[in-house]
């Protein structure tokens, strides 16, 4: 195996992990930020300028904490769930391509860890193993309210699973291919998914929401009929791997909407760009395209949080049993009518 692939590869892994966990750590800050603005008042202003070092408090205060483990709990499993969930959140990035290729000294080195032609079920294989650490850490807490959001957290992950599934089902008849870097590459320029599949992209980003437990569908951190939620019991850094992994859902889901259904690293213009800026430059600008685009999803994930009231349970089912799940069939037969008569005529 040639080595400088291996350490392209090591190299680029960290990067990807380094980001996901600065943008974690900074997306509490902009979470504050964003509410006090929405609520008109200040939020974080004191540690640093404008309140830049309140995420790096809060992280020392997390590893400052005493580290409790309740008496009847399970004690391993009390400890790997907050670990399997953070896991699941990072190594969703694998497969994301982050920008087009760089062409340096005639090595081509990809802006993607791996480019696997199934792609898109890794993704859901890995959201569907996430739910797992909220799981296992409320049942291992032998807490009643804990124990109750973690079956919450299950059925909802299920039911908007479903609709989430369904939904890509219909952006494969378009595409023809679960590779998320052919998926991006079929986006070049103004050819965005989100034209040809608006209601599709619709039930996406509503499944996203309930599947990253987000308001109005954090049922399973709900503060005023579950205390916390499945990490009631945890403090220190436990507390912290689950805040830190509900953050990097947020941004890995960003991510996948944006590669998905707005093009990715791709924008107008970019040819133009690739010849005038060089091999290497290019590639960066739309990595940096890409990241806006992440941004402007995160934002919108905050947005509605400090918009939007909570949903009741009974409320959250009938949504993704009765209304996103038919609608997503509904897309999927009508997506493959169109196409069946664009291919006849």
């Amino acid at each position: 195996m040639d080595i400088t692939f291996v350490l392209e590869k090591f190299i680029l892994v960290a990067i990807i992990f380094g980001i996901s966990l600065v943008i974690a750590m900074y997306s509490t800050y902009a979470e504050r930020k964003v509410a006090a603005f929405l609520q008109d008042r200040l939020g974080p202003d004191r540690a640093g300028p404008a309140g830049m070092f309140q995420p790096l408090a809060d992280g020392l205060k997390m590893f400052m904490k005493e580290e409790i483990i309740p008496t009847n709990s399970n004690k391993w499993l009390f400890m790997v769930g907050p670990g399997l969930a953070m896991l699941t959140a990072c190594i969703g990035t694998a497969v994301i391509p982050w920008g087009s290729p760089i062409v340096f000294d005639g090595r081509i080195i990809p802006l993607q860890v791996t480019d696997i032609n199934v792609g898109i079920l890794y993704i859901f294989g890995v959201v569907s193993l996430g739910v797992y650490g909220v799981m296992i850490g409320g049942w291992a807490s032998n807490n009643k309210y804990s124990l109750l959001s973690a079956i919450r957290a299950a059925s909802q992950n299920i039911s908007y699973e479903i609709a989430m599934g369904l939904s890509i089902i219909a952006l494969l008849l378009v595409t023809g291919t679960m590779s998320l870097k052919e998926v991006v590459e079929q986006q070049h320029g103004w050819h965005w998914n989100v034209l040809y599949q608006p209601l599709g992209f619709i039930i996406f980003i509503v499944c996203s929401f309930a599947e990253t437990n987000r308001a109005p569908f954090d049922l399973p951190e709900c503060e005023t009929e579950l205390i916390g939620g499945y990490h009631t019991e945890y403090s220190s850094m436990k507390l912290g791997f689950y805040l830190f992994a509900e953050y990097i859902n947020m941004f890995v889901s960003s991510a996948v909407m944006a590669a998905l259904y707005f093009g990715g690293y791709n924008y107008p213009g970019m040819d133009w760009v690739l010849v005038h800026a060089g091999t290497v430059i290019a590639p960066l600008i739309g990595a940096g395209v890409f990241f806006a685009k992440i941004f402007a999803f995160i934002f919108f994930f905050m947005w509605v949080r400090w918009t939007i009231p909570r949903f009741r349970y009974d409320q959250l089912m009938h949504l993704g049993w009765k209304m996103l799940t038919p609608l997503a069939i509904a897309n999927i037969i009508i997506t493959g009518i169109v196409i069946a008569l664009i291919e006849k005529f």
